[in-house]
């Protein structure tokens, strides 16, 4: 019984890299619309949502069957609890991505985000798709020095954020309000895709030690 517990814990592990693994593509492609003009690519990150939200859905039922119907020690409580939180991080990932593509098929047939600061977007939407990637295989291997790494590396879109702002409140800036109000919220919705992948992480540590993730970081 406890071994086809501890598979059905694995399998709703795997679950979550598989809906990261949807997430990762959801950035990439919400970021290609968004620096191309691409409507149809706009509405497929769009449509795509859907099945990142029947994939939480999935996670949640199988957490909520196994608390029913088994009593787990701490230990294995405490990663059925992890779970039930780290697949709404990474839904509310999924839908960040649909905002960045909302605001890409929004501004069509012009871009959304000036020549000059489409380097930070871009370098923002990288970071950010990295680290989702990098997060589906912490899940994966349940990596505690992967996760821990990602937190501290972190700082690059704090900074980046940090940019887009310097820019939008230079005398320079030209492009009026409502490029600004696009960057505004791109920037933030970029950041927030990074957040929540370091709360994932952090998730992460919690299920594999039981600690807080800087208590084990001291």
């Amino acid at each position: 019984m406890r071994e086809a517990f501890h598979e059905q814990l694995d399998g709703m592990f795997h679950d979550l890299a598989s809906i990261c693994e949807s997430v990762e593509t959801a950035v990439r492609l919400a970021t290609e619309a968004l620096l191309s003009g691409d409507a149809t690519i706009a509405e497929g990150v769009i449509s795509a949502d859907a099945e990142i939200d029947r994939a939480r859905e999935r996670v949640e039922d199988s957490a909520f069957l196994l608390l029913s119907l088994q009593q787990p020690v701490a230990s294995d409580l405490r990663t059925v609890v992890a779970a039930l939180r780290m697949v709404s991080e990474l839904e509310r990932m999924g839908d960040l991505s649909v905002h960045v593509a909302k605001i890409a098929r929004l501004r069509v047939p012009n871009l959304a985000v000036p020549a000059d600061v489409s380097p930070t977007i871009e370098r923002m939407a990288h970071v950010a798709e990295d680290m989702v990637r990098r997060v589906s295989k912490i899940i994966t291997d349940r990596d505690v020095d992967e996760a821990l790494a990602l937190v501290r590396e972190d700082e690059e879109m704090d900074q980046l954020r940090r940019s887009t702002f310097a820019d939008m409140l230079s005398a320079d800036w030209s492009h009026g309000v409502e490029a600004a109000v696009d960057v505004a919220l791109l920037g933030r919705y970029y950041e927030r895709i990074a957040d929540h992948a370091v709360s994932v992480a952090n998730r992460v540590v919690f299920v594999v030690t039981g600690e807080n993730p800087r208590s084990v970081d001291a």
